[in-house]
């Protein structure tokens, strides 16, 4: 904590934005995995879904998802043979 106190302002954005872009990133990745054959659009728009709640992203970008799958699961993996 004593660090944070002795950064500028300006360290404080940029790690502020580092720690963002990386939980956008995370965030993503699991779109990724839920849904592994979506396109980029795709995965943009359930991010965006997630971001904005349903409702305003109904309102911004319509029902260009409805019609697209589900999650792709994996069926659990079999560890009985290990």
């Amino acid at each position: 904590m004593d660090l944070t106190r002795k950064m500028s302002p300006a360290e404080k954005l940029q790690r502020a934005l580092e720690l963002s872009w990386t939980v956008r990133l995370a965030a993503e990745a699991g779109l990724r995995q839920a849904y592994p054959h979506a396109s980029g659009r795709e995965i943009f728009l359930r991010s965006a879904r997630q971001n904005l709640g349903a409702e305003l992203f109904r309102k911004v970008y319509g029902e260009e998802l409805s019609g697209i799958g589900s999650p792709q699961r994996d069926p659990q993996p079999d560890y009985s043979g290990v």
